[in-house]
């Protein structure tokens, strides 16, 4: 009996070993959906947008983006969070729903760095604080004097509190010394529509939603976080130009899944990206909006999250910074 109990338990563990693998194997056999948490039309959603195609090519079953806004990203991000760790439904992971929302957020309803799967970042975006037209400065010199000069005379609108262009902006104002009064949306796409349509002055946006509109005029540019000055926009300066080198930080496009995912699922989807973005069209498309392609390991990525969550927490404390402000 003992002996024929030891073969049963036997089997089942071999079975173990194997039956990831083959399942993986078959993964996947049927849509994916990927959670974009914020509105349509913001950076978030053009690069999943791009991706979604030849990624669902290189898996071998369509990848449908789903748009789920609110919190600053948090509303999306916990869905993914709370999903079934199959590689069936995964989310774009952001900044601001990774790092700048749970920093500030003490009642977001996910660990940023325990209760996801880091897959791979796709690409690094710059960020760059522009304004309407009619703002009463062109340039970075004429910006900061004119908002040092009239504190509180000016808004800027932002993806949401505790997203990305919110405490980067908290933390320029922390370093100039100066205030203009946040306004939120439920994502960068409504909020850029508002600042091009001259409702709030001031941005700080990433540059793949904010070009188009710098290119044709409705926006114009100030200062830029980028290793470099951008071929685009030859003559803004970098914020590391302007002596703020704390806020000269990229935003990132990555994807995740809910923890426990499974290596082979990761290693599987990890795959398919990277072949994607070594199509040189996919490619150009993601460096038209202004990005670059990063295509990362995911214990690559897994540290870049854990290094901005630890950034964004400190400018909450020293702002002092609440969902209310």
């Amino acid at each position: 009996m003992q002996r024929r109990q030891w073969n049963a338990l036997a089997a089942a563990a071999a079975l173990a070993l194997v039956a990831g693998p083959v399942w993986a194997q078959g993964y996947p056999n049927k849509p994916v959906e990927l959670t974009v948490p914020f509105a349509p039309g913001g950076t978030t959603d053009i690069v999943a947008r791009v991706i979604s195609e030849p990624l669902g090519k290189a898996l071998g079953q369509s990848v449908v983006v789903i748009n789920k806004a609110g919190g600053g990203g948090i509303v999306g991000a916990a869905e993914t969070a709370r999903a079934t760790p199959d590689g069936y439904k995964l989310g774009v992971a952001t900044v601001s729903s990774t790092a700048a929302n749970p920093a500030i957020n003490p009642k977001t309803p996910y660990d940023p760095i325990n209760d996801f799967t880091p897959i791979i970042n796709i690409a690094a975006t710059p960020n760059i604080i522009a304004v309407h037209p009619s703002f009463p400065a062109k340039n970075y010199a004429e910006f900061v004097a004119e908002i040092k000069k009239n504190p509180g005379k000016y808004s800027y609108a932002s993806s949401g509190t505790g997203g990305i262009g919110h405490l980067l902006m908290e933390l320029y104002k922390s370093l100039t010394n100066t205030f203009v009064t946040h306004i939120p949306y439920r994502g960068a796409g409504p909020a850029l529509n508002d600042v091009v349509a001259g409702q709030v002055a001031i941005m700080f946006d990433n540059i793949p939603s904010a070009l188009p509109f710098i290119k044709t005029g409705k926006l114009v540019p100030i200062v830029v976080s980028a290793p470099q000055r951008l071929k685009d926009l030859p003559n803004v300066p970098t914020f590391k130009e302007v002596g703020l080198e704390p806020v000269n930080r990229m935003a990132y496009y990555g994807i995740l899944g809910p923890k426990g995912l499974p290596k082979e699922v990761v290693d599987k989807i990890s795959a398919g990206v990277k072949k994607s973005v070594e199509d040189p069209a996919v490619r150009k498309r993601i460096e038209d909006t202004g990005s670059l392609v990063v295509a990362n390991t995911p214990e690559q990525f897994a540290e870049q999250i854990k290094a901005e969550y630890a950034v964004y927490k400190q400018v909450v404390v020293k702002q002092k910074l609440t969902l209310d402000n």
